[in-house]
């Protein structure tokens, strides 16, 4: 599976260089100039590179709001500052790892790896968004305690939207992650899962759509 990776800079030349780096490395690349467009940003991801310092503002604070939402990516903040305050900023408002610049393509490319290698292990057994209880190994379902009856594909569809909470989820990396490379990508069989499973857990709805796009799990 391809991990995923967005890199926010304002800098294109620089932004283009990282990009073609991580590329390089196997990863797969989105990219936003500022922190508007890091949040239209789609899909799971697997790290976060921001610049600090963006057109619209400071990226530890545009992080520190995320992380309290609920945000776990793991993030990599670039930055000219390079005092011992900064970097213990950057920590503090969740940051995972903090490389100042200029720096070597590759110490950055081995960087991300291991936050992204980090983020695939450290992912707990059992993944729980408001009510709901997604128990990885035992492979059961609860939603406000209740056990419920889910077929093989309705949990991997389920668990996938459950490990990547209050992310825009593209129909095509359900398709990609849930069913074998035999599916038609352009068939139905995503929504009619995402039906089948709203019908299962009932009211409150937590699985919205986004339109023209896919699926978030999310609480409201």
């Amino acid at each position: 599976m391809t991990m995923r990776v967005m890199v926010v800079e304002d800098d294109e030349d620089l932004r283009v260089a990282i990009s073609a780096e991580l590329r390089a490395a196997g990863l797969e690349v989105r990219t936003a100039a500022d922190l508007a467009g890091a949040v239209r940003v789609a899909g799971p991801l697997a790290c976060a590179v921001y610049d600090r310092m963006l057109p619209d503002g400071d990226a530890i604070t545009h992080v520190h709001r995320r992380r309290q939402a609920g945000w776990a990516v793991p993030v990599l903040f670039l930055t000219a500052r390079d005092t011992l305050a900064d970097r213990v900023d950057g920590f503090a408002h969740g940051g995972d790892d903090y490389l100042v610049k200029p720096f070597a393509p590759e110490e950055l490319t081995a960087r991300v790896l291991a936050l992204c290698r980090r983020a695939g292990a450290g992912r707990p057994s059992v993944l729980r968004h408001a009510d709901l209880e997604v128990d990885c190994a035992r492979r059961e379902v609860r939603r406000g305690g209740v056990l419920l009856t889910l077929s093989s594909r309705e949990f991997a569809v389920l668990e996938y939207l459950a490990a990547h909470p209050d992310q825009a989820v593209p129909r095509a990396d359900l398709l990609e992650h849930c069913w074998d490379a035999e599916a038609d990508p352009m068939s139905n069989v995503v929504d009619v899962v995402i039906g089948r499973l709203r019908r299962k857990l009932r009211a409150p709805e937590l699985i919205h759509t986004v339109r023209g796009h896919g699926y978030r799990l999310a609480a409201s």
